[in-house]
């Protein structure tokens, strides 16, 4: 974003326009942190929390229409709804989703409102399947709220080491060793106020 010199470990901002991440200094990371400021760009926060639980059956999952076991879903302000991304061999890949699969989630899990908009989306990974090794089969979803560059530094890993249809051996390694990483950083996600959790499960379902 600017001249200054930055370290490896550094911040993001995003485009509002166009989706753009930008590394940035402290200093200009700083320039974008309030979220009420009208503002062409927004600081991408460092929040990961964990919904233990979440509720998501396979049925739901396959209305999504999500080809592989894992997606991003994020608030785009400028379109004004949510938009998913999956990963794959060519990088990450737009699928059109549709209020009406997207909604009762949100029903069911009024946590997940917590996202903020354009700089948190929310990670979900689909249970493993038979062929997974005994020590690592889950059968049951898991969900993260991050912030919208790790899941974008995810797709990265997974396109580095992407082999045949479903990714390969080392693809699952790193995805492991990725939501390990989740789950040491990421705590609770906390109750919403009750007002306010009955007031998004009174909200109609659109379709």
């Amino acid at each position: 974003m600017c001249a200054e010199p930055i370290q490896e470990a550094h911040q993001h901002v995003v485009s509002l326009r166009t989706r753009q991440l930008l590394c940035t200094c402290r200093a200009c990371y700083l320039l974008f942190v309030d979220e009420h400021a009208e503002l062409r760009y927004r600081a991408v926060p460092d929040r990961y929390l964990s919904y233990p639980r979440f509720r998501l059956e396979a049925w739901h999952w396959n209305e999504l229409q999500i080809p592989v076991g894992l997606a991003f879903f994020f608030t785009n302000s400028l379109l004004g709804r949510t938009v998913c991304f999956y990963p794959g061999p060519a990088g990450a890949t737009e699928s059109e989703l549709a209020l009406s699969a997207w909604e009762p989630i949100l029903v069911a899990n009024p946590q997940l409102r917590l996202v903020r908009p354009d700089v948190e989306a929310l990670l979900i990974r689909a249970p493993s399947g038979p062929g997974s090794s005994a020590d690592r089969v889950r059968d049951r979803f898991d969900c993260h709220l991050v912030p919208i560059d790790a899941c974008y530094q995810l797709v990265g890993l997974l396109r580095q080491g992407w082999r045949g249809f479903d990714g390969g051996t080392q693809v699952r390694a790193r995805l492991e060793d990725f939501f390990g990483m989740l789950a040491q950083r990421s705590r609770p996600a906390p109750d919403l106020p009750e007002a306010s959790e009955q007031q998004a499960a009174s909200e109609p379902v659109r379709r």
